[in-house]
């Protein structure tokens, strides 16, 4: 799928110099075959481009710069990165301004809430959501592809939040909320590669919430409808022209067919589900897109999880947890992304299962070293609700504890404080699945000091 981008390496290796305006001169739909490195360069002959002399649209260059830097950042998540295509699209925008031209304003405020949101969803930041949020409401009124793109936006936006509370209703709204840009979008792609992407990836955005959703409400027609997204993503994209973005879409599609799985109970299902997530990192090389690759390697560990819980195959926790080292050796690098709590907290629970099943207490050691520091990281301020589910894991690693050793040596009142935290934070969001598994965790523990007596 990257054939092309594998050629122009080869030709700038062997001296071949950067044109002087970049290798994509301002078309962004060719940054999917730029690797990493290249992707950089790029970024560079946008900013000398911008800022020439005499140069013909200097808010537009600068407008193309922003989009450049802030695929940068998320590839990379390269902080700096991110910071340099918030300021490049603040600056464009005040060109467009001085010239009167509303749409190109509009489009530049776009981009500005675009870096917010990813910042978020890179470092954990609500504040940058309710800056964007602003933000693109100021962009909304302008009419035309601004405002397709900004309501789109927004309904990420709503929709990520409705991902946390976990409301059916809510979830079921923040959806069709989509449907109006979803359809202008694609219109417009018809004539332009950029709305086209815009539309995939706002496509793919309500897919990856509603699959959210579902795997936390264990509702397999939220799930149903998430693959049904995806599946028309990977239908509207070409693997040889739009590969990055294609393999974004593959992986979606097969995450929401190993929740399917598993909020059915389909075995089947499932190991397809993971044979089509290892096909899907298969076309993706690590300097392409560092992040996707750990993203990749991070869902492939999940269908793993899964398959080892519903064939109680150890042998499928210790492939998760190669998946997962290997996606630390990218996310170590920026400790502040999100991605290192989800990589840390996944491995421990791999670690945990594990050690359950086979009896062995050094794995066990392992995983609660882990689950500690995950919990001393202050992600009950950032995402409490992966907080509370750390705590019910923790918890449940205490269980297994007792069970493996026939002792209490403080496991037990360990394990019930770790679920009364767990409790607490799901039922002041309306998580009843998750309260209930709380819940289930106490009574179990109440019975079992009871026998004991």
């Amino acid at each position: 799928m990257f054939e092309f981008g594998r050629e122009l390496k080869r030709l700038l290796s062997g001296g071949l110099r950067l044109p002087q305006d970049g290798l994509t001169s301002g078309d962004s739909t060719l940054l999917e075959f730029l690797d990493l490195r290249m992707l950089a360069a790029e970024g560079k002959a946008a900013d000398v481009a911008a800022g020439r002399v005499g140069v013909k649209d200097r808010a537009q260059r600068l407008l193309e710069s922003s989009a450049i830097w802030r695929e940068v950042a998320r590839r990379s998540g390269d902080p700096a990165s991110l910071r340099k295509a918030a300021a490049t699209a603040e600056s464009a925008g005040k060109h467009f301004l001085s010239t009167n031209r509303l749409q190109g304003w509009a489009k530049s405020r776009i981009e500005q809430a675009q870096c917010a949101m990813l910042g978020a969803e890179l470092y954990g930041d609500e504040g940058l959501n309710a800056a964007a949020e602003l933000t693109l409401r100021e962009a909304l009124p302008h009419g035309g592809q601004a405002a397709a793109l900004a309501e789109a936006a927004l309904a990420t936006l709503a929709g990520r939040q409705v991902l946390a509370s976990g409301d059916e209703t809510a979830v079921r709204l923040a959806a069709r909320r989509f449907n109006a840009p979803l359809a202008l979008l694609e219109m417009a792609g018809r004539r332009n590669g950029v709305m086209k992407l815009a539309a995939v990836g706002a496509r793919l955005s309500r897919a990856e919430i509603l699959c959210g959703c579902g795997q936390r409400l264990r509702d397999s027609s939220l799930v149903e409808a998430a693959l049904r997204d995806a599946d028309a993503a990977c239908d509207a994209l070409d693997s040889l022209y739009e590969p990055l973005t294609w393999v974004r879409a593959e992986t979606l599609r097969a995450c929401a067919m190993a929740t399917l799985a598993e909020v059915t109970g389909d075995l089947g299902s499932l190991a397809d589900a993971v044979a089509a997530l290892a096909d899907a990192q298969g076309g993706l090389a690590r300097e392409q897109s560092p992040l996707d690759w750990a993203r990749g390697q991070i869902s492939l560990a999940d269908g793993l999880q899964i398959l080892g819980e519903a064939g109680f195959n150890e042998r499928a926790y210790e492939k998760a947890v190669t998946c997962l080292d290997r996606a630390m050796v990218v996310v170590r690098a920026i400790p502040a992304l999100c991605l290192s709590a989800i990589v840390s907290s996944n491995r421990a629970q791999c670690l945990a299962r594990s050690a359950e099943l086979t009896g062995d207490l050094t794995v066990l050691d392992a995983a609660e070293l882990a689950f500690k520091s995950e919990l001393s990281a202050g992600n009950h301020l950032r995402d409490p609700v992966a907080w509370g589910l750390t705590q019910a894991n923790l918890a449940r690693l205490y269980e297994t504890r007792m069970e493996l050793t026939r002792r209490d040596r403080g496991e037990r009142a360990a394990a019930a404080m770790a679920y009364g935290e767990a409790l607490e934070v799901f039922s002041d969001r309306g998580l009843r699945s998750l309260a209930d598994l709380a819940a289930r965790g106490l009574e179990r523990l109440r019975e079992n000091a009871c026998r004991r007596v």
